[in-house]
């Protein structure tokens, strides 16, 4: 929220000092997202008057203005603009003057512009007439009037003198503070609430603001009644009929006040509006008081599948259980959130309706956000707003159209209030306080506290009975006041304690696993990513080649991430090829993270579970590369029984450069050579090696635990053999008729060469092995190893046709 200090200071005293102030405001517990001194970069700029008006010999859409700064003779100034007229006042800048710009559509500059004198088409230009947005306010605020012109003074001004100072004749100068207000402090959202929140910080005083009307013979009941039909929406609504209105500009201090604060000036009646709104949080609306043709405002909800025109011309069909006001059967406002196009305050509009009342705070959130209509109106009532603002914000609004002669109040409001209710009243313990806050406060230095915070404190020795400002809604709890008293305090003078508590913390069994899986992964060389669980639909179909059911959001961010993963390989491929893109010429990636299944668990939520996808590039890379990567991150786990099997249907996979992992009998998952097809929906152009296992399987399977051996005492004996074998025939399969058939003597088998080429027959295959033979408790003689090694030979060419190998 924007906070013109000029406007707080008409609530309290603040220090002079910005700095100060911001710092003591954040210490007692205000967000402050920074602060400006605005019209600071204003400097040398008139007010100048137009007293004449030619146009430009070489040129059809400029003309050159004689215009007056006080000085001797009036300074010709050309403009194009198309509301510049004689007799305007407008601000001129002479040669020299400074303004923060930016000029004739240039970039911005942090320090402004220096206006410069210059020919425009073959005649002099002395100076610049200014657009508002050359002096600083943003398009947002700048009044409709004045947004595709110059900035014409003459409407908010009964009088200006040519040459004046603009800064000093507008009063332009001030400061504004941004303050950050959290979604459990709506009270803050005005410009009372913060005055408040300075007086408790600065101990000053809050000064009442004038709402006396004048004696009128007329009654709003004479013109329009109330009725709620849902009073659990809508607590309370009050209505003031204010006749003869005169719908005209608002004064310049109104419109400045409403700039400086963010809001665009509309005309007097909406001004005075939003007005009271920013200064006090309530929310207040003017209807033209001909659109209520029945005489009697009903707060009901929307009828079904009702279409309702809002003020920006939108038609909009209303959600179930939107709140609206109606004039009798018909809707002419969304309540709490947008009037109606036919009943807005326009020129010739003579008599008003003032509304101000309090709806739902859920029920205006839900409806809000099903419209997608988000409004200063709504954002406080979705908050929170105090039922008893409504009948003094009404008071403040005819108290100002009374004051700029807008139009004539009546005696009084119609103000339907069917439950009214208290303010709670809560329990807070003296030595509660101190033990939370870690001091020794007295009771009276509480009380005092508390007071400049505007709770009624009743004493009953050291228990203190609080009742808060009717604006603080979030004040419920004990707790809630020691937060109160502790921020007034102030968080820095509480003393700096160590937390007390256990802190023996420790991750979980599988959390280390993870970690050590981590350590050994980047050791091989690869690099660990972490990326979104949100992505598109197609995700998985890119990657596997295949349609793979999604786990679908019921309410996305937007079309490319309204599904959860079900696989980490879509996203390593995404990670590669964006190193692809950068230009790097290898990449070596992993993931560990959780993927969701399309499988409901016993909470009746998608299954979770955690995968792990490897994935790499480069021109040494192979399958056997990322197949070493995998059996040496299972080795090292100590899952054992790990094999792999040949994959040949799997569409996501080249055929032949693929294999199924299996711990036991149970595949945990696929690894090989990501398919051409496959690496084509990501642009891809060179061969990757990925692939992606169940890691929670592994991690069941894991066994970290070390067991160590007595070092052999009896030496081996090693045999190396060349088997000529069918293509089709897997090493694995060579590998398990070798253990199974070398007994107890046989200690390793391990598989060093597969050759294809001169002296093998098409069609076959040489793999040659590296057998090692050991006894624990002797030396083994040469008879006993070759009765071994003969029964695996025979094996091998029994089961698999295997032949040694002559060369």
């Amino acid at each position: 929220m924007l906070v013109p200090i000029s406007w707080l200071e008409e609530y309290t005293k603040v220090p002079e000092n910005i700095e100060e102030f911001a710092e003591k405001m954040i210490m007692s517990g205000s967000n402050i997202e920074g602060w400006e001194v605005f019209g600071e970069n204003i400097k040398g700029v008139k007010v100048g008057k137009v007293v004449e008006i030619t146009p430009h010999p070489n040129a059809d859409k400029l003309v050159v203005c004689k215009v007056d700064v006080g000085e001797n003779k009036p300074v010709n100034v050309i403009t194009g603009a198309p509301n510049v007229f004689t007799g305007a006042f407008i601000p001129c800048a002479l040669p020299g003057a400074r303004i923060p710009g930016p000029l004739h559509g240039k970039p911005k500059k942090e320090e402004g512009e220096v206006v410069e004198a210059g020919e425009v088409r073959g005649v002099l230009s002395e100076g610049i007439l200014c657009s508002a947005h050359e002096l600083g306010f943003p398009d947002k605020v700048i009044p409709l009037v004045h947004r595709e012109g110059l900035f014409v003074l003459n409407g908010a001004f009964e009088s200006l003198t040519p040459g004046e100072d603009l800064v000093k004749a507008l009063k332009l100068k001030d400061k504004v503070v941004e303050f950050e207000i959290t979604p459990n402090r709506p009270d803050c959202l005005s410009i009372r609430g913060m005055a408040l929140e300075a007086k408790a910080t600065f101990k000053g005083q809050l000064l009442k603001q004038p709402v006396e009307l004048s004696d009128t013979f007329l009654d709003s009941k004479d013109f329009i009644e109330v009725e709620i039909k849902r009073p659990e929406l809508s607590k309370r609504y009050v209505a003031r009929v204010v006749t003869d209105v005169a719908v005209k500009e608002s004064p310049w201090w109104l419109q400045l006040r409403l700039m400086l604060s963010g809001m665009r000036p509309i005309n007097n009646i909406v001004d005075i509006t939003n007005y009271v709104m920013l200064e006090l949080g309530e929310p207040i609306h003017a209807f033209d008081i001909r659109q209520i043709k029945s005489k009697k405002i009903v707060v009901d909800v929307a009828k079904k599948h009702e279409s309702f025109t809002t003020l920006d011309g939108t038609v909009r069909t209303m959600p179930h259980n939107t709140l609206m006001i109606k004039d009798g059967d018909k809707s002419v406002a969304v309540a709490g959130i947008m009037g109606g196009l036919d009943s807005e305050i326009v020129k010739d509009t003579k008599d008003i309706l003032i509304e101000a009342a309090n709806f739902n705070q859920d029920s205006i959130r839900l409806s809000s956000k099903a419209l997608g209509l988000r409004t200063e109106a709504s954002s406080r009532f979705e908050k929170g707003v105090s039922v008893t603002l409504c009948q003094e914000a009404v008071e403040r609004v005819c108290y100002f159209i009374e004051q700029l002669k807008a139009g004539k109040v009546t005696k009084t409001s119609v103000d339907c209030y069917p439950e009214k209710s208290d303010l709670p009243e809560t329990k807070v313990r003296v030595d509660r306080v101190n033990h939370i806050m870690g001091v020794t406060l007295s009771k009276d230095e509480m009380v005092d506290i508390l007071k400049r915070l505007d709770i009624e404190v009743r004493e009953e020795g050291d228990v203190l009975y609080l009742t808060p400002p009717h604006t603080r809604l979030d004040l419920l709890t004990e707790i809630d006041y020691v937060e109160e008293v502790s921020r007034i305090y102030g968080y820095d003078k509480l003393p700096l304690t160590v937390p007390r508590g256990s802190n023996s913390a420790t991750k979980s069994e599988e959390r280390k696993l993870m970690d050590k899986s981590k350590e050994i992964l980047s050791g091989l060389g690869l690099y660990e990513i972490q990326t979104y669980s949100f992505v598109s639909p197609k995700a998985g179909k890119m990657a596997k080649g295949k349609e793979v059911p999604v786990v679908t959001l019921i309410n996305p961010l937007g079309d490319e991430n309204s599904s959860m993963r079900t696989a980490l390989l879509p996203n390593v491929l995404e990670i590669l090829q964006k190193n692809m893109d950068k230009n790097n010429d290898e990449a070596r990636v992993y993931e560990i993270g959780n993927i969701f299944i399309d499988e409901k668990n016993d909470e009746g939520l998608p299954l979770e579970k955690v995968s792990l996808s490897v994935g790499m590039y480069n021109e040494e890379e192979t399958f056997f590369t990322l197949k070493g990567v995998v059996e040496t991150l299972l080795k090292t786990l100590g899952v054992k029984d790990v094999t792999f099997e040949k994959e040949s249907k799997n569409p996501g996979y080249h055929p032949g450069r693929c294999a199924n992992v299996y711990i036991g009998k149970e595949r945990i998952g696929t690894i090989g050579e990501i398919h051409p097809e496959v690496l084509a929906n990501y642009h891809i152009d060179k061969r990757v090696m990925a692939g992606e296992i169940d890691f929670d399987y592994v991690m069941s399977k894991a066994d970290t635990m070390r067991y160590f051996t007595e070092i052999a005492k009896y030496p081996s004996v090693v045999r190396d053999i060349a088997l000529v074998v069918k293509d089709e025939v897997e090493a694995a399969s060579i590998l398990s008729i070798i253990y199974k058939e070398g007994t107890e003597l046989l200690e390793s088998a391990e598989l060093f060469e597969v050759y294809r080429g001169n002296q093998i027959e098409e069609g076959m295959k040489s793999c040659a092995f590296t057998l090692t033979y050991r006894s624990k408790d002797r030396t083994l003689r040469e008879e006993e190893v070759a009765l071994v090694h003969d029964k695996v030979l025979k094996a091998l060419k029994e089961r698999v046709g295997a032949s040694l190998r002559d060369s």
